[in-house]
């Protein structure tokens, strides 16, 4: 009889566990995340090593702009699964927006550490785009004293460019756009909306024609044949 309740309570006790989770779970991808958070919370009581529940308040502190959180859930995922290149993206990328906000003093500590996990990620997955972008966008802006590099960007814009042409010609494009080669630019965003003919293709051709080369005639265009297609 003991054994047939316990086996019960068990099974209760999984059956509720995994009910917070998928509640959370439709809660998030509602992006209602305050109500998803405090029963993620309340699921990592009950299952305090769910990988899954982990993230996802990672990225949840993430879109919170809760830097310091999210470092701490993404450092305990790259650390409990050290081989998983995503990880160390995340963790990367909450790392580099804590150092963004931070005095010059402290980002200059962190800035090591940051590109060290892009790297990682990039090694651990050759065709992980997210980090190809945020090696691309780090080398650009940080000072040549520092690591800074168009010559580096430019190496995981070519990556990038092997992996999807059209996020390879944005790569470049957004390369060229931060150097003021609006010209240049126009010919890689051009390429990249002609073979992608997206929305995201759409805004960075359109944004160049109308805040960069301030060519009104052209963005007007554009906006029509886009909106025309």
């Amino acid at each position: 009889m003991k054994i047939k309740q316990i086996f019960f309570l068990l099974l209760s006790f999984s059956v509720f566990s995994q009910s917070t989770f998928e509640k959370a779970e439709k809660l998030y991808t509602q992006k209602k995340y305050n109500e998803a958070e405090k029963l993620f919370l309340e699921h990592l009581k009950v299952q305090p090593n769910h990988i899954k529940t982990i993230e996802y308040l990672g990225d949840i502190a993430g879109y919170q702009k809760d830097w310091d959180s999210a470092i701490v859930y993404y450092k305990r995922l790259k650390s409990s699964y050290p081989q998983n290149a995503n990880y160390w993206f995340k963790y990367g990328g909450v790392l580099g927006m804590k150092a963004k906000e931070s005095n010059k003093f402290k980002a200059l500590g962190m800035i090591d550490e940051v590109e060290a996990s892009f790297l990682i990620a990039a090694k651990l997955d050759s065709k992980h785009i997210e980090t190809r972008w945020a090696l691309v966008m780090l080398y650009i802006e940080l000072p040549g004293i520092i690591g800074g590099s168009e010559k580096k960007a430019q190496k995981y814009a070519d990556e990038l460019m092997a992996l999807s042409k059209v996020d390879g010609y944005l790569a470049k494009g957004h390369i060229d756009v931060y150097f003021k080669r609006y010209a240049k630019a126009e010919i890689q965003y051009k390429k990249a909306h002609e073979i992608g003919n997206s929305k995201t293709t759409f805004e960075k051709l359109y944004d160049l024609y109308l805040n960069k080369l301030k060519d009104k005639a052209k963005a007007n265009k554009l906006k029509e044949q886009f909106e025309n297609k």
